[in-house]
């Protein structure tokens, strides 16, 4: 894994919000925070704790830091999430940009909500934080059906057909 991939993983996973987003704008406020179903309850709990747990790999890699994990009540609309998403989208940009090949293996220790604490190169807790966001994005999209709104495909594959080749 290289620096590199870990931009094009996160690009991807920004790319995919967007088209998410626009399918968000859609819902009415109580489709946006009603209990449908998965871990999470609503499509805000959802992404709430997507944008939080990424916030966190941030402040764990010694980027931004997040404090305390974000509250789902903070952001009652879906542009308030939104909002603020682009702004850990920032801060998570602005933090790739600093890393070299050297910085992402490095070890990192961190502890998880249970209070148990481990170790991972920086990379690996990067690499996991996107993949968590491609999880979580799939159960929206899940929801989002449920309430009636079809998000479209945002595959992998259609981010590299839409991006121009490097």
């Amino acid at each position: 894994m290289t620096v590199a991939d870990l931009q094009r993983a996160f690009d991807y996973n920004y790319w995919a919000n967007e088209k998410l987003f626009a399918v968000l704008r859609q819902l009415t406020p109580e489709q946006f925070t009603q209990p449908v179903a998965g871990s999470y309850g609503s499509v805000r709990n959802t992404l709430v704790h997507v944008m939080s747990a990424e916030w966190g790999w941030i402040d764990r890699g010694g980027g931004t830091s997040r404090g305390p994990a974000l509250v789902a009540t903070d952001y009652p609309t879906v542009e308030a999430l939104i909002e603020r998403w682009r702004q850990v989208e920032s801060y998570m940009r602005a933090f790739l940009a600093t890393l070299n090949e050297q910085d992402i293996e490095n070890v990192r220790e961190f502890s998880l909500a249970q209070g148990t604490t481990h170790s991972m190169r920086l990379g690996e807790m990067l690499h996991h934080a996107a993949v968590h966001g491609v999880h979580h994005r799939g159960q929206v999209s899940l929801l989002l059906r449920a309430l009636g709104h079809a998000p479209g495909n945002f595959d992998i594959m259609f981010y590299y057909l839409e991006r121009p080749r490097i």
